[in-house]
């Protein structure tokens, strides 16, 4: 039996469907390698182009919130408002509350020629005295220089650093139940010197100085080393009391209590001569500065700072505070 013959129109292989059999078909191949090539760095091109703009766009978006943050309504800052910044969480640095973040605030809001009057309101435990203390001496410097009033309305708490800064006011609302005062400083820490013994651990520190290893928790706190403490205190203490007095004046009742680092209610704050009178923001507002509309004048650290923070100095100053060595109000 033989092979049919093949139709004359189906022939051997074609050459152009292969490129193999025809002259130049190394060539052929190589262009169409090529043209294959730039097809796909192209397309690589536009998205790396796409994926930038998408990146511009969103720092552009990230701007514009940081820069265009109104208050309610989209007042406009050139018509009479009241100027409100928030003090919420702890006062240090690197946080929302920090000098660097309020003073910022308080300079916009003073500077600004809608501003009818600027109220602080502040929910706060407390925290670092320099940070409260650089706010005070601003708060009163542009009391000062812009002659425009500066109210605190307290929500939940105002105490220690929050009521440093409180003091400074021309008066301070606050509801019945809120928290206020705590005017004291501590130094907190733990000893492990009993621990470190009972497991056999051997600690090894070598200092140069004679006294600079005296917060290392894994050593003994010597009488001497307390001392020198407590006077460092005591005279961030006495700093505290003086702009408490110099903020609040004849109005202040003092008792023996009063400085001890006890808190009160807002009620018992009034009767104190710590606080002035019961109050919101929207009362302050609208009865007191006489301009109900609020613009929010609030330095926020947005995620990009957070993360940073949180990942950066945040890590070094919680280990510190961890160890006892920063003083704090509250």
């Amino acid at each position: 039996m033989t092979d049919p013959t093949p139709p004359a129109d189906a022939g051997p292989t074609n050459p152009r469907s292969t490129g193999v059999g025809e002259p130049g078909w190394e060539r052929g191949t190589i262009e169409r390698l090529m043209f294959a090539t730039l097809h796909e760095q192209r397309v690589s091109r536009r998205w790396r182009v796409g994926l930038r703009l998408a990146w511009l766009l969103f720092a552009v978006l990230l701007v514009w919130m940081a820069l265009f943050r109104g208050g309610p309504g989209g007042v406009d800052k050139a018509l009479p408002h009241t100027a409100l910044i928030e003090i919420k969480g702890s006062i240090a640095s690197g946080e929302e509350a920090s000098a660097e973040n309020v003073v910022a605030a308080l300079r916009s809001a003073f500077e600004d020629l809608g501003a009818q009057g600027i109220v602080l309101r502040i929910d706060s435990p407390g925290g670092s005295p320099v940070q409260a203390g650089i706010i005070n001496d601003e708060i009163r410097r542009l009391r000062a220089k812009h002659d425009k009033p500066l109210y605190v309305v307290v929500e939940e708490t105002c105490a220690s650093a929050a009521y440093y800064i409180a003091s400074a006011a021309d008066r301070i609302y606050v509801n019945k139940a809120s928290i206020v005062g705590s005017i004291g400083v501590l130094m907190d820490g733990f000893g492990f010197t009993g621990l470190i013994d009972k497991l056999g651990v051997e600690r090894r520190l070598i200092t140069a100085g004679e006294h600079k290893g005296f917060l290392d928790p894994f050593r003994p706190q010597t009488p001497q080393e307390r001392a020198y403490v407590e006077t460092m205190l005591k005279q961030i203490h006495g700093q505290f009391i003086d702009v408490v007095k110099a903020g609040r004046g004849k109005r202040l009742k003092e008792t023996p209590e009063i400085f001890s680092g006890l808190f009160w209610t807002g009620a018992q704050a009034i009767d104190l001569g710590l606080v002035d009178q019961l109050g919101n923001l929207d009362f302050v507002a609208r009865e007191v500065i006489k301009a109900e509309e609020v613009v929010d004048y609030t330095r926020r650290v947005n995620l990009a700072e957070r993360l940073v923070s949180r990942f950066g100095a945040s890590i070094g100053r919680g280990a510190i505070a961890a160890l006892g060595s920063v003083p704090a109000l509250r």
